[in-house]
């Protein structure tokens, strides 16, 4: 098993920045790709960022392209999420995912680890 726990969230204000962090623990050679999810209230858990397993491979949702940077260091078993610009539509609780794969997906049905969540307010 692999255990992922979040952390970084809080409340800031509109065009400012937040640094996630997602440390894995446990069974952490069998660490894939990685990803980060967000779900707002009453919506659906939706697709963020996601990092191959050596890392020289990224993709981001459009909504946070330019803004959001994802990168991991295996040494640390850490996966980061910068983000910058944020907006208010950027409120949500920000999960971390990891699967046994090299490149990940967009889909979350993919992975098979799951973060508890870190929440990030955006106040305008």
């Amino acid at each position: 098993q692999v255990q992922l726990v979040e952390s970084g969230g809080g409340l800031v204000q509109a065009g400012g920045s937040l640094r996630l962090s997602c440390a894995a623990s446990g069974r952490t050679f069998s660490l894939g790709a990685m990803g980060w999810f967000r779900q707002a209230p009453e919506k659906e858990r939706d697709f963020v960022a996601r990092i191959s397993r050596s890392g020289d491979n990224t993709d981001y949702a459009d909504s946070v392209k330019g803004r959001f940077t994802i990168s991991r260091d295996n040494a640390k078993n850490t996966v980061y999420l910068q983000m910058n610009s944020l907006q208010p539509e950027d409120t949500a609780v920000y999960y971390c995912a990891a699967n046994k794969g090299v490149y990940g997906s967009k889909w979350s049905a993919a992975y098979d680890y799951w973060g508890r969540g870190t929440q990030v307010t955006v106040s305008s």
